[in-house]
């Protein structure tokens, strides 16, 4: 997908918090618009640059589903100074965006074939901007698993989808957390502990996956078990990125800049990539 047009590649444009929701302790649902009123435009994957004036600008991933023009949403976990001033913030204040950037998963590519979906932690809301358009499109698509991993119960985002997702026919969420407790009565374990339960057609099969990068190799090893061919499983990288526009160098591997040429690539790209996963 092309990048958005310069002005708004290069200069922040304002937007106005519409509200925000707290799914963890860590995490807070960001809902805003464009005072413009243009919408984001945006495509499954993609990111945004947010700024703050006086504190600085960091990329966050977009959560919402593509093609709303009323307002988009990130989930941003509060983990430095820029996100925790975020999190200090009322229903109507204001700041700036810059975006959407990056790679997209290619759903005209995935149309007609079973989908594996899977998430690690805050991996989750990036992986929802392709799992809700799947879901509103669900005729379009063959046997889809979303397969989702969290250290403890109360770090799960987005419950509420889960367990609506779960209940739309040929489609199975599988859910398990490193360290159970008293309220937790699912599987424990790590998120490759669940593919035992997957069943697709490996010639007619895509996978995506978004997480920490350490998830990578071993989901990557599943998938192979399974029979899914190494280009047909995309993974978000998000590697130490910072402009969004290839210019600082902190996201480069090699000759790639992860923010231009990813963050989504096909796992057929990044295998040879030094460091990428």
């Amino acid at each position: 997908m092309a990048l958005a047009a310069d002005s708004s590649i290069y200069v922040p444009e304002p937007v106005t918090l519409l509200e925000t929701e707290q799914p963890t302790e860590l995490e807070k649902v960001f809902r805003v618009k464009f005072d413009s009123g243009r919408p984001l435009g945006h495509g499954p994957g993609q990111f945004v640059q947010v700024s703050l004036f006086g504190i600085g600008e960091a990329p966050i991933s977009i959560c919402s589903c593509p093609g709303n023009d009323e307002y988009f949403e990130m989930t941003v976990r509060n983990v430095g100074m820029l996100t925790n001033k975020m999190h200090q913030m009322a229903d109507g204040a204001k700041f700036g965006v810059r975006g959407p950037f990056g790679t997209t998963f290619p759903m005209d590519e995935m149309k007609g074939k079973d989908l594996v979906m899977v998430a690690g932690g805050i991996g989750l809301p990036p992986l929802r901007s392709l799992i809700l358009p799947v879901m509103e499109n669900r005729d379009e698509f063959g046997k889809v698993f979303i397969l989702f991993g969290t250290r403890t119960p109360q770090e799960i985002l987005f419950a509420d989808d889960l367990k609506a997702w779960n209940e739309i026919p040929n489609t199975t969420v599988l859910q398990t957390v490193d360290q159970g407790d008293d309220t937790w009565d699912g599987n424990v374990g790590v998120v490759t502990t669940l593919f035992p339960q997957v069943s697709v057609d490996p010639d007619n099969t895509y996978a995506a996956i978004v997480g920490p990068p350490i998830m990578y190799k071993f989901v990557v090893m599943e998938l192979a078990k399974l029979g899914v061919a190494d280009e047909r499983i995309f993974m978000s990288l998000e590697r130490r990125m910072k402009c969004g526009v290839g210019k600082c160098g902190h996201c480069q591997i090699n000759q790639v800049c992860v923010c231009m040429d990813g963050p989504v690539f096909r796992y057929s790209e990044a295998r040879d990539m030094t460091e990428a996963i």
